[in-house]
């Protein structure tokens, strides 16, 4: 799609390298996951500061949420970890349920990449998922967050489609789908990428869809990165305006839209590997924080589908919003 520019009141405050194709193919039959497949050179949109609006009401109705409220480890209830050196050359070893990598604090969830020998690696991290606590089919899903910053650093806020796997019924990537809701590279500090990933568009094809967009203060201010996720298309947004827009093309092929089955979210801080890594990693860049004031996912009352297959209880009372 052509370029889009977005003005300042539209939007709000609060090169990539391949995997080579026997990884794809390992993961293709294994089930295993590729790095939030790199968003090359998609369009671009300017973002800047002007408080974003809350969704509306009258569409959107709350079904799932972690307001990270409570001090300690994160919800072991409606969270589960990633471990080891899991993907696309990333130096950090992903941890599981240790507090120098991964706590909530101050009302907020900390994922912490740290600079120490840990199994092997020389640093360690976090990453977050839903798998086999929630996972949801349409809705809008979001999450205000304040990003790290230095080069090398690799946090993105994404999901995958919770069929991922191999044996019946189950699809490798790309084919199970892939929707990177915010990703971000340290080496090009003022740039947010939104990108999907399907059989027919990823990056192993040079073929992924998605934009890119200017922003002048990921690291000091809180953003919301979001989407909008119907049968028919999946917006994304940030600060509550939509930047990118990829449709379904209704041909009822998986190979281009495999976004009517569930999908699981993932939260996670990767140093350095094919992308975060291109232009080297910064020690100076340790301890690296991506900070989390909530995640929330919303039923779209208008369609009267609610976000299939959420397998945690909704609260009961929609949150405030937070300062």
């Amino acid at each position: 799609m052509p370029p889009t520019t977005l003005t300042r009141k539209q939007l709000s405050r609060a090169g990539r390298r391949s995997i080579p194709l026997a990884m794809a193919a390992l993961c293709a039959s294994t089930g295993l996951a590729l790095p939030r497949a790199c968003a090359a050179d998609p369009a671009d949109v300017t973002a800047s500061a002007a408080a974003p609006k809350p969704p509306d009401p009258a569409r959107w109705e709350l079904a799932w949420a972690d307001e990270f409220d409570k001090p300690g480890a994160p919800d072991a209830a409606k969270w589960t970890y990633e471990v080891g050196k899991v993907r696309n050359q990333e130096e950090q070893y992903y941890t599981k349920e240790r507090s120098e990598n991964a706590r909530v604090e101050d009302g907020q969830l900390v994922i912490e990449a740290r600079k120490e020998a840990f199994e092997g690696a020389t640093c360690t991290s976090a990453s977050l998922l839903t798998r086999g606590k929630a996972d949801w089919t349409y809705g809008r899903i979001e999450a205000r967050a304040k990003l790290p910053s230095g080069r090398g650093v690799w946090p993105a806020i994404w999901m995958l489609g919770s069929n991922i796997g191999s044996g019946d019924g189950k699809a490798g990537w790309p084919l199970c789908g892939e929707i990177d809701i915010m990703e971000f590279v340290g080496f090009t500090p003022q740039t947010i990428h939104g990108t999907v990933h399907t059989g027919a568009y990823n990056h192993i094809k040079g073929t992924q869809k998605g934009a890119k967009v200017h922003l002048e203060d990921p690291h000091q201010s809180w953003h919301v990165y979001a989407i909008e996720w119907s049968e028919t298309k999946i917006d994304f947004q940030l600060d509550g305006a939509t930047y990118f827009t990829f449709e379904n093309d209704g041909k009822h092929d998986e190979a281009t839209w495999p976004y009517a089955k569930p999908q699981y979210l993932i939260l996670n801080l990767a140093i350095g590997g094919a992308w975060g890594g291109a232009k080297g990693v910064d020690d100076a860049l340790f301890p690296a924080q991506m900070r989390v004031d909530y995640v929330r996912v919303y039923r779209d009352k208008t369609t009267g589908a609610a976000p299939a297959e959420a397998k945690a209880a909704a609260p009961a009372i929609a949150p405030a919003p937070k300062p």
